[in-house]
């Protein structure tokens, strides 16, 4: 039986104790996800055990993945998506925009290594072309076979309680989301971070033992800094920030969160966004061991 705590100081951290967690079906496919982001929130989840030892996801080879004993994230796969160009009003904003150039460098100085990271964005092009869901999911799926010692997965976007925006006319479910990273990186350690109004929805449907989650806000809050005037949203602007002293996932949290709470109660934001962090059982041991590299 699945069982959870939270604790508080902003940052919530959920433990599960011998739970099994939720599988992809074995029937899903690259097409699903495609359609399902078109506002189709479809596929079930089953029942199945996670295993302790992290593994690579089928398709992308048996043998074990080797890390540089001095640069624990250099063989991680990272992907950077900036969903929408927009801001609540229709307008063109480069707040997403800065954020996927800016935190692609950043991780790299963190010490992921250049030629694992993607940075994607789904803004049209001036032609009125735009990347598409299937040829971006092609690249992160081919970026995820390429570097197989971990992943992590940035998106920001607009949200709602359905999901995020994915590109034009598109909305990515947390559901979607939950099948695809386990088509990407299976049970391979995987860091997920949705900044967007409303993502505290994508903790319970991407919570699995070997996952931590971080998002922008509760699932009933929206987030700041996506108007014509903001450079980062505050959220991003705030991971940004807390890189440059965090020695690893867990004390980016910790700084993010603080960071935005400040941000907010400066400016008297309301009601405040409370951004959340989930942290699977098989992480809870392996983060603190997983370190940036000094700035």
């Amino acid at each position: 039986m699945l069982g959870r705590f939270w604790v508080g100081l902003g940052v919530a951290v959920a433990l599960i104790a011998g739970a099994p967690m939720a599988q992809a079906q074995s029937g899903w496919s690259r097409g699903n996800a495609v359609a399902a982001t078109q506002d189709i929130d479809r596929g079930t989840a089953g029942w199945g055990q996670i295993p302790v030892t992290p593994a690579p996801a089928a398709g992308a080879g048996t043998t074990e993945p080797r890390l540089d004993p001095l640069n624990e994230f250099e063989s991680w796969a990272v992907v950077v998506v900036a969903g929408d160009w927009r801001s609540s009003q229709g307008r063109p904003i480069q707040a997403f925009e800065n954020s996927r150039r800016d935190l692609s460098q950043a991780f790299e100085r963190a010490g992921f290594a250049p030629g694992n990271v993607t940075a994607l964005s789904l803004a049209p092009n001036p032609d009125g072309t735009s990347l598409g869901s299937q040829r971006a999911f092609a690249s992160i799926e081919a970026t995820t076979q390429r570097a197989t010692a971990g992943c992590l997965f940035y998106f920001t976007s607009h949200g709602s309680p359905s999901g995020i925006v994915f590109g034009p006319g598109g909305t990515m479910a947390p559901t979607v989301l939950d099948q695809l990273l386990d088509s990407w990186c299976g049970t391979r350690p995987t860091v997920v971070v949705v900044s967007a109004c409303f993502s505290g929805v994508f903790v319970p449907a991407l919570a699995q033992s070997n996952r931590m989650i971080m998002t922008a806000a509760r699932r009933d809050r929206s987030s700041f800094g996506c108007s014509e005037d903001d450079t980062h949203p505050y959220f991003d602007a705030c991971v940004l920030e807390s890189l440059d002293e965090a020695v690893d996932f867990l004390a980016l949290s910790q700084r993010t969160t603080g960071c935005v709470n400040r941000r907010e109660r400066e400016e008297g934001l309301r009601p405040p966004s409370e951004p959340q962090t989930y942290v699977g059982a098989q992480l809870q041991s392996l983060l603190p061991f997983l370190r940036f590299a000094s700035p």
